[in-house]
Protein backbone atom coordinates (compact mmCIF):
# COMPACT_ATOMS: atom_id res chain seq x y z
CA UNK A 1 0.00 0.00 0.00
CA UNK A 2 1.12 3.63 -0.76
CA UNK A 3 0.66 6.19 0.87
CA UNK A 4 -0.39 9.76 -0.96
CA UNK A 5 -0.49 13.09 0.95
CA UNK A 6 -2.31 15.54 -0.39
CA UNK A 7 -0.99 18.99 0.49
CA UNK A 8 -3.44 20.92 -1.46
CA UNK A 9 -3.38 20.01 -4.77
CA UNK A 10 -6.04 19.88 -7.50
CA UNK A 11 -4.03 16.99 -8.83
CA UNK A 12 -4.04 14.89 -6.31
CA UNK A 13 -6.81 12.99 -7.75
CA UNK A 14 -4.58 12.04 -11.22
CA UNK A 15 -2.07 10.74 -8.89
CA UNK A 16 -4.67 8.54 -7.02
CA UNK A 17 -5.93 7.10 -10.87
CA UNK A 18 -2.36 6.37 -11.65
CA UNK A 19 -1.08 4.89 -8.72
CA UNK A 20 -4.91 2.96 -8.41
CA UNK A 21 -3.26 1.26 -11.82
CA UNK A 22 -0.69 -0.57 -9.74
CA UNK A 23 -1.47 -1.00 -6.08
CA UNK A 24 -3.62 -0.01 -3.57
CA UNK A 25 -3.27 3.57 -2.21
CA UNK A 26 -4.75 6.10 1.15
CA UNK A 27 -4.76 9.44 0.49
CA UNK A 28 -3.66 11.24 4.03
CA UNK A 29 -3.87 15.13 4.55
CA UNK A 30 -0.22 16.72 4.76
CA UNK A 31 -0.92 17.83 8.79
CA UNK A 32 -2.83 14.40 9.29
CA UNK A 33 0.31 12.27 8.26
CA UNK A 34 2.32 10.67 11.17
CA UNK A 35 5.38 8.42 11.28
CA UNK A 36 3.28 5.28 12.34
CA UNK A 37 1.11 5.98 9.55
CA UNK A 38 4.14 6.52 6.92
CA UNK A 39 5.69 2.95 8.74
CA UNK A 40 2.90 0.72 7.65
CA UNK A 41 3.42 2.05 3.86
CA UNK A 42 5.23 0.83 1.17
CA UNK A 43 6.49 4.10 0.02
CA UNK A 44 4.88 7.46 -0.09
CA UNK A 45 3.95 10.19 -2.28
CA UNK A 46 3.74 13.69 -1.41
CA UNK A 47 1.81 15.87 -4.01
CA UNK A 48 2.48 19.32 -4.81
CA UNK A 49 0.72 22.15 -3.08
CA UNK A 50 -0.15 26.28 -3.67
CA UNK A 51 2.32 27.44 -1.80
CA UNK A 52 5.13 29.36 -2.34
CA UNK A 53 7.97 28.32 -0.08
CA UNK A 54 9.87 31.78 -0.83
CA UNK A 55 6.56 33.71 0.55
CA UNK A 56 5.45 31.83 4.03
CA UNK A 57 6.56 30.51 6.48
CA UNK A 58 7.39 26.91 5.63
CA UNK A 59 8.41 25.84 8.95
CA UNK A 60 5.86 23.97 10.07
CA UNK A 61 5.28 22.13 7.31
CA UNK A 62 9.37 21.12 7.29
CA UNK A 63 9.20 20.28 10.79
CA UNK A 64 5.70 17.93 10.56
CA UNK A 65 8.02 15.93 8.23
CA UNK A 66 11.28 16.44 9.73
CA UNK A 67 11.41 12.45 10.61
CA UNK A 68 11.37 11.35 6.68
CA UNK A 69 15.31 12.31 7.15
CA UNK A 70 15.40 8.65 9.00
CA UNK A 71 12.83 6.83 7.12
CA UNK A 72 14.32 4.09 5.14
CA UNK A 73 11.37 3.16 2.35
CA UNK A 74 10.69 5.15 -1.07
CA UNK A 75 9.80 8.48 -1.24
CA UNK A 76 8.39 10.36 -4.06
CA UNK A 77 8.08 14.19 -3.81
CA UNK A 78 6.07 15.85 -6.89
CA UNK A 79 6.62 20.01 -7.23
CA UNK A 80 5.63 21.48 -3.60
CA UNK A 81 6.48 17.68 -2.28
CA UNK A 82 10.05 17.74 -4.41
CA UNK A 83 10.74 21.08 -2.73
CA UNK A 84 9.88 19.95 0.73
CA UNK A 85 12.00 16.66 0.68
CA UNK A 86 14.85 19.57 -0.60
CA UNK A 87 14.54 22.08 1.92
CA UNK A 88 14.46 19.30 4.81
CA UNK A 89 17.71 18.24 3.47
CA UNK A 90 19.08 20.88 3.64
CA UNK A 91 18.21 22.80 -0.08
CA UNK A 92 17.51 26.64 -0.76
CA UNK A 93 14.64 27.73 -2.19
CA UNK A 94 14.11 30.81 -5.52
CA UNK A 95 11.45 32.33 -7.41
CA UNK A 96 12.21 31.62 -11.10
CA UNK A 97 10.08 32.86 -14.18
CA UNK A 98 6.75 31.23 -13.48
CA UNK A 99 6.52 27.62 -15.67
CA UNK A 100 2.76 26.71 -16.35
CA UNK A 101 3.42 24.59 -19.82
CA UNK A 102 5.50 21.44 -21.12
CA UNK A 103 9.19 21.34 -20.80
CA UNK A 104 11.84 19.07 -22.16
CA UNK A 105 14.12 17.95 -19.86
CA UNK A 106 17.18 16.03 -19.72
CA UNK A 107 18.64 13.48 -17.52
CA UNK A 108 22.15 13.76 -16.80
CA UNK A 109 22.24 9.93 -14.69
CA UNK A 110 20.42 6.40 -14.14
CA UNK A 111 17.72 6.62 -11.85
CA UNK A 112 15.04 3.69 -11.20
CA UNK A 113 12.32 6.26 -11.64
CA UNK A 114 13.54 6.87 -14.83
CA UNK A 115 13.51 3.24 -16.20
CA UNK A 116 12.66 2.91 -19.69
CA UNK A 117 13.01 6.74 -20.06
CA UNK A 118 14.84 8.74 -23.23
CA UNK A 119 17.57 10.70 -22.13
CA UNK A 120 15.54 13.46 -23.58
CA UNK A 121 12.03 13.99 -22.40
CA UNK A 122 8.70 16.34 -21.57
CA UNK A 123 6.84 17.19 -18.74
CA UNK A 124 4.18 19.13 -17.48
CA UNK A 125 5.00 22.26 -15.59
CA UNK A 126 3.44 24.37 -12.78
CA UNK A 127 5.57 26.35 -10.75
CA UNK A 128 7.42 29.55 -10.49
CA UNK A 129 9.92 28.34 -7.53
CA UNK A 130 13.04 25.85 -7.71
CA UNK A 131 15.30 24.49 -5.08
CA UNK A 132 18.79 23.79 -4.96
CA UNK A 133 19.97 20.28 -5.18
CA UNK A 134 20.53 19.38 -0.98
CA UNK A 135 24.30 17.89 -0.24
CA UNK A 136 23.20 14.18 -0.09
CA UNK A 137 21.10 14.59 -3.61
CA UNK A 138 22.29 13.66 -7.35
CA UNK A 139 20.72 16.29 -9.56
CA UNK A 140 19.26 13.35 -11.94
CA UNK A 141 17.97 16.08 -14.66
CA UNK A 142 17.56 19.80 -15.78
CA UNK A 143 15.74 21.61 -18.39
CA UNK A 144 16.23 25.15 -19.57
CA UNK A 145 13.49 26.82 -16.88
CA UNK A 146 14.99 24.96 -13.92
CA UNK A 147 17.82 23.10 -12.67
CA UNK A 148 16.57 21.15 -10.34
CA UNK A 149 13.90 19.08 -12.63
CA UNK A 150 14.36 15.90 -10.54
CA UNK A 151 16.95 14.81 -7.61
CA UNK A 152 18.02 11.47 -6.07
CA UNK A 153 19.65 10.86 -2.39
CA UNK A 154 22.93 9.10 -2.77
CA UNK A 155 22.11 6.61 -0.46
CA UNK A 156 18.44 6.22 0.39
CA UNK A 157 14.93 5.66 -2.31
CA UNK A 158 14.11 9.50 -2.09
CA UNK A 159 13.12 11.06 -5.18
CA UNK A 160 12.05 14.48 -5.81
CA UNK A 161 10.01 16.11 -9.20
CA UNK A 162 9.52 19.38 -9.61
CA UNK A 163 7.10 18.70 -12.51
CA UNK A 164 4.37 17.02 -12.42
CA UNK A 165 4.44 13.63 -13.88
CA UNK A 166 0.50 12.73 -12.76
CA UNK A 167 -0.57 15.03 -15.74
CA UNK A 168 2.05 14.16 -18.01
CA UNK A 169 0.93 11.64 -19.96
CA UNK A 170 2.09 7.78 -20.49
CA UNK A 171 5.81 8.88 -19.45
CA UNK A 172 4.52 10.23 -16.33
CA UNK A 173 2.39 7.26 -15.69
CA UNK A 174 5.77 5.21 -16.36
CA UNK A 175 7.70 7.43 -14.24
CA UNK A 176 4.95 6.80 -11.33
CA UNK A 177 4.73 3.13 -11.93
CA UNK A 178 8.53 2.54 -11.64
CA UNK A 179 8.28 4.19 -8.49
CA UNK A 180 5.47 1.67 -7.38
CA UNK A 181 7.70 -1.05 -8.79
CA UNK A 182 10.18 0.27 -6.14
CA UNK A 183 8.35 0.75 -3.63
CA UNK A 184 7.19 -2.75 -3.67
CA UNK A 185 10.56 -4.28 -4.38
CA UNK A 186 12.13 -2.37 -1.20
CA UNK A 187 8.93 -3.21 1.04
CA UNK A 188 9.36 -7.26 0.15
CA UNK A 189 13.58 -7.49 1.37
Amino acid sequence: MLLIIDCGSSKVPYIEQMVDEYCDFKTVAFFDLTLEMADEANGLIFSGAPILITEMEIVKFTKHIEWIKEYKKPILGICFGHQLLGLIHGANGSRMKEDRDWQEIESYCESPLLDKFPIVFDMMEDHCESISTPPDFDLVASSDACVNEMMQHKSKPFFGVQFHPEVSGNLGSLLIENFVKLSIQTSSK
